[in-house]
């Protein structure tokens, strides 16, 4: 049990005194919130997300687009 701690403890201070290991860490927190901010964004369905939002304002500038171009 003693060894298992020593082994333990060893690898633990390593880790600590590793920077190029905590640069990894926070490019992997970076990357997570990179995620969640476009799913936030984008979201997976429902009415108020930010795909619904611009494919209906996409539908309705072609919509008064085509409006005036058959007006005219």
């Amino acid at each position: 049990m003693l060894q298992s701690y020593i082994i333990i403890a060893d690898a633990l201070k390593r880790l600590h005194a590793d920077k190029d290991g905590v640069v990894s860490f926070e490019y992997v927190i970076v990357a997570a919130c990179v995620v969640a901010a476009v799913a936030a964004a984008f979201g997976t369905g429902g009415a108020n997300t930010l795909a619904t939002t611009l494919s209906t304002a996409i539908t309705t500038v072609g919509t008064a687009v085509a409006t005036a171009v058959t007006t005219h």
